[in-house]
């Protein structure tokens, strides 16, 4: 059974219900909207000062999006050219590394000119061939050389198979072209011929 009790010419308005034997207790604001003092033409001012605040505020923070755009457009185009720099100049020093191993080839072949001793040219180019090795190694290529060693698929490339009588089938017997890795990563396989 439900009861509703309204108490009228109260400010605010309270109304009670009873359900199932529980009392409840509702508040409904009522009553007259509060009084506004200002003139209409007062109000209309302050509102308008009001939006030129806004407004100006807007303005200000239009201005900062702008300018961070900016920003960023520069930033873009700055990244975009070093970018572009380091692709074009990125061999810049291997080069410059590896020219005094060009000057000395150069030399080695204009020697073989007016040269007697093929022992004395023999050094030349053994000493030419230390300096590219030491210039290539220096930027991080490793020569794969694997004479003696188990065949590894993911370094070496099997030329042919060969019967080895002393060797163990799977080991690599001779190898017909080095392999090279650049910083761990695999540039050529080293060709080889593998025992039996």
């Amino acid at each position: 059974m439900s009861r509703k009790h309204a108490k009228s010419g109260e400010n605010p308005e309270v109304q009670t219900t009873e359900v199932n034997g529980e009392l409840a207790v509702q508040v409904a604001e009522t009553g007259p909207a509060p009084v506004d003092d200002e003139s209409p033409e007062a109000r209309i001012e302050s509102l308008t000062q009001e939006v030129m605040a806004l407004r100006q505020t807007a303005e200000e923070h239009l201005e900062r999006a702008r300018r961070a755009q900016a920003e960023l457009e520069n930033m873009r185009r700055r990244t975009a050219r070093d970018i572009e720099n380091a692709h074009r100049f990125a061999l810049e020093k291997f080069i410059t590394e590896l020219l005094p191993v060009l000057d000395s080839l150069e030399l080695g072949i204009s020697a073989t000119d007016s040269a007697e001793d093929v022992a004395s040219l023999r050094e030349g180019m053994d000493l030419t061939m230390k300096m590219f090795r030491t210039t290539l190694e220096k930027f991080g290529v490793k020569v794969i050389d694997p004479q003696g060693e188990k065949f590894n698929p993911e370094q070496h490339e099997a030329v042919t198979l060969q019967e080895a009588g002393d060797s163990t089938p799977g080991m690599v017997i001779s190898v017909m072209q080095k392999g090279y890795e650049l910083n761990g990563r695999l540039v050529r396989p080293a060709m080889v011929i593998v025992a039996k």
